[in-house]
């Protein structure tokens, strides 16, 4: 359920983002959709925009402020930003902290 409700968030700010972007990708974003990376639509400014977008929405949902780009994130082995799937599970994490 909140794997989902997650997943949804970032969908949603995809598809907001896609409105001024204009890609193909990213009409219908998936789990899969890559967010960062070679295979990625988004650049760095559109990726901070894309962490921006969700740190507010799952503070509106879930009554708690998470940060995306910090340390703990960049240090990881494997990026929790390479696609809608990985970031769902990370910010389940965060949530669980």
């Amino acid at each position: 359920m909140i794997l989902e409700r997650i997943e949804n968030i970032i969908i949603e700010s995809l598809k907001e983002y896609n409105q001024i972007l204009e890609s193909l990708e990213l009409n219908n974003p998936t789990n899969k959709t890559m967010l960062y990376g070679e295979k990625s639509v988004l650049d760095s400014m559109g990726l901070v925009y894309l962490i921006t977008d969700i740190e507010e929405k799952i503070s509106d949902q879930f009554s708690k402020n998470i940060v995306l780009a910090d340390e703990k994130a960049m240090s990881q082995k494997t990026s929790p930003f390479r696609d809608v799937e990985s970031l769902t599970n990370y910010i389940q994490n965060l949530l669980e902290e």
